[in-house]
């Protein structure tokens, strides 16, 4: 692999990577950090990769990445999930039930197999079809509607009324 298929390949797959790092992690930035990380094992192990499973093996990269930043963040997650923002409202009481509405979102997405929530907040945040989806984590539409529907159905059940 040369420059030129390098640089191809960071402006065909950053994007995609990027996305698929923000739903597994939820934090921009760290989705925008850990990609360059990925190209930079890329770039170094390109004498070793073949040009047709290298999408596969970005995807793999990113995801072992992820996993092991979720792991280092599980304490610190739990802290700023509790952190209060010093935003000012008209009214306390709206004050206390949005932040109670976060924290319960954010919990039951923490909760949530992950399967399930990188699907539905591809879906709900990033507004992509289940087709759109279905390409980017190579699953069949059908997947993506059986994950959207148990994602569904977890929220349905934990909020214990109809989405």
């Amino acid at each position: 692999m040369n420059i030129d298929d390098f640089k191809s390949l960071f402006d065909q797959h950053y994007e995609g990577i990027k996305s698929f790092l923000y739903y597994k992690i939820g934090d921009i930035e760290i989705a925008e950090d850990i990609v360059q990380e990925v190209f930079l094992k890329l770039w170094d192990k390109r004498a070793s990769i073949e040009l047709k499973t290298v999408k596969s093996f970005l995807f793999t990269i990113a995801n072992n990445m992820a996993i092991n930043h979720l792991k280092h963040r599980s304490i610190v997650f739990n802290f700023a999930r509790n952190e209060h923002h010093n935003e000012k409202v008209d009214s306390p009481h709206y004050e206390l039930e949005m932040k109670e509405f976060k924290e319960n979102l954010e919990r039951l997405l923490a909760e949530m197999p992950e399967n399930y929530r990188v699907v539905f907040l591809m879906n709900r945040i990033d507004k992509l079809t289940y087709n759109e989806i279905a390409e980017r984590l190579e699953l069949s539409v059908k997947a993506i509607e059986k994950r959207m529907s148990n994602a569904l159905s977890f929220l349905r059940e934990k909020l214990k009324h109809p989405i």
